[in-house]
């Protein structure tokens, strides 16, 4: 990573959540940001709030599902810092409901975003890291929902799990080049944040379970909790990175699911009990 000012952070979604903990913490770090998101309004104050305290800082409005706003990103980031260290690909958004009743904008937008936005990331930054032939590491946001599935959260499923298999995949692919590009899955359960504003909510059983989630979520790990636990975890060239342990009878019980070929079975309390854990 360079070191002439400090190494180069992008962060998508940067404006509220995890994107705008791990913005805060970087700035901690010494590291310059390259900040985008699609609330201009929120990216605008949070830049001006880290420059009041001294950090380099350029912000970038955004829609990741764009590849050419995400290649706009890339390039804003090369005039102003000449270099990148650090990608986050961290925008989401997030949708409830049953997976029937979920209309087709629904389900686009949750595939533009949610993956769309991180593979536009890749496509747009990957082959710049490899030309710059030194360390630099790719950090794809997924989340518990990566790992193990719940009700009425079809398109948050099958996005997060997607992204957990592309970074895999671009794991094996950086490896087998010999790049010096490291790559993180980050996949945390609740962290507070403001993610179900993003809900556009099925009106049918789906709505107290919308409800009975954003309250999960709200009781979450703080933003700057998972940030100080997800930079460790970037020094340490980490793969996998799981801030919460709760989950961990979930997994094992689908692992088991799959290895037995039996039925899976959902737990309402797994999710209660590993929000419990984070407080």
């Amino acid at each position: 990573m360079s070191n002439e000012s400090g190494p180069v952070a992008v962060i998508t979604g940067a404006a509220s959540g995890i994107g705008r903990g791990l913005a805060e913490h970087a700035v901690t770090l010494g590291m310059r940001l390259v900040l985008a998101d699609r609330d201009a309004v929120g990216l605008q104050a949070l830049g001006d709030q880290l420059r009041e305290n001294g950090a380099q800082v350029i912000t970038c409005v955004t829609d990741v599902g764009d590849l050419v706003q995400v290649e706009r990103l890339r390039d804003c980031a090369i005039e102003h810092f000449g270099a990148v260290d650090l990608l986050f690909n961290n925008a989401g958004v997030m949708q409830t409901g049953y997976s029937w009743e979920i209309t087709d904008a629904q389900w686009q937008r949750m595939l533009d975003v949610n993956l769309g936005g991180v593979i536009n990331g890749i496509r747009s930054f990957v082959p710049l890291l490899l030309r710059q032939g030194r360390a630099a590491h790719v950090i794809n946001t997924a989340s518990l929902a990566g790992l193990v599935s719940s009700p009425l959260m079809a398109p948050y499923n099958v996005t997060k799990q997607a992204v957990v298999a592309l970074s895999e995949t671009l794991h094996y692919e950086l490896a087998m080049l010999g790049a010096p590009v490291s790559v993180s899955v980050l996949c945390p359960g609740p962290v507070a944040s403001e993610i179900m504003a993003s809900n556009q909510t099925v009106d049918t059983a789906g709505s107290s379970f919308s409800q009975l989630l954003d309250n999960t979520i709200r009781q979450g790990m703080t933003p700057a909790e998972l940030a100080t636990q997800v930079f460790a975890a970037v020094a340490q060239k980490r793969f996998w990175i799981l801030p919460h342990k709760g989950f961990k009878p979930a997994l094992e019980r689908r692992v088991h699911s799959i290895l037995e070929e039996t039925n899976p079975q959902f737990h309402m309390t797994d999710v209660e009990e590993d929000a419990h854990a984070a407080r």
